[in-house]
């Protein structure tokens, strides 16, 4: 008798953990870590955001350290409000007053940040657990997402794949990829990591000089979000044409 009260003891808990994840797969998806690595260039993942965590490169000197900040521990990234590394979607940067129109219809998204949507909502793609479609540790790993119909607020199933791969001996580049599957919808993805190349713990970036080959800008109002207007960097502060110390 004991045994039979035992055994349905399991049966009944297997059908929780079932329904479980059934109510939200995330549940019984685990967090795991992934690395990259070819000659001198080693590069550390999570399925959680799909997250880059780390990369090691050495510099001119040959000295090897950690370029991008993240933290030491997953769990870590659940809590993060910084996304750290991330990949940020269905749409990054903000959506004015949690609400947009598409197609004559008019969408409500989830307000995050006081009343506006930013990096896709309260569980954006950074929040969110990835499936590895394939993955090579000498060359490439892919990570997969399905967003269903209504994820916080956007319309239509849509499919993401996230690329990071290794080329040569000292690159590494990446692809990002969103298909809508039966309803049009905005994507704008992103790769949220900070970088400091002189080593994750060596203090300030103000010394780094940086190139960006953009003449134009989209300002923004008190609410960092953009007025609609494009206009020209000349002048600015923003104008990077030419290398130069940020």
């Amino acid at each position: 008798m004991a045994k039979k009260q035992v055994s349905l003891h399991v049966v009944r808990l297997s059908v929780l953990v079932l329904l479980s994840c059934f109510v939200n797969y995330s549940v019984c998806k685990q967090i795991k870590t992934y690395k990259l690595s070819r000659g001198k260039l080693s590069v550390t993942f999570t399925n959680y955001g799909a997250v880059m965590t780390s990369l090691l490169f050495p510099d001119r000197h040959g000295k090897q350290d950690d370029v991008v900040l993240g933290f030491d521990i997953v769990d870590s990234y659940k809590n993060d409000t910084t996304y750290f590394g991330a990949i940020v979607g269905r749409v990054a940067n903000r959506i004015g007053g949690a609400k947009f129109k598409l197609n004559g219809h008019l969408y409500k998204t989830d307000p995050n940040e006081g009343h506006n949507t930013l990096h896709g909502g309260s569980k954006g793609f950074s929040d969110v657990i990835w499936s590895v479609e394939n993955y090579v540790p000498t060359s490439h790993i892919t990570f997969k997402y399905h967003s269903f119909d209504g994820e916080e607020g956007f319309p239509g199933n849509v499919t993401v794949k996230v690329t990071y791969m290794l080329i040569g001996e000292n690159k590494l580049a990446l692809k990002m990829e969103a298909k809508p599957l039966n309803k049009p919808t905005p994507i704008n993805l992103a790769l949220h990591t900070y970088w400091n190349l002189h080593g994750h713990n060596s203090g300030d970036i103000l010394s780094h000089k940086i190139q960006l080959l953009a003449r134009k800008i989209t300002p923004v109002d008190e609410e960092l979000i953009p007025t609609g207007e494009i206009t020209s960097i000349e002048g600015t502060p923003y104008d990077f044409l030419e290398p130069r110390k940020i």
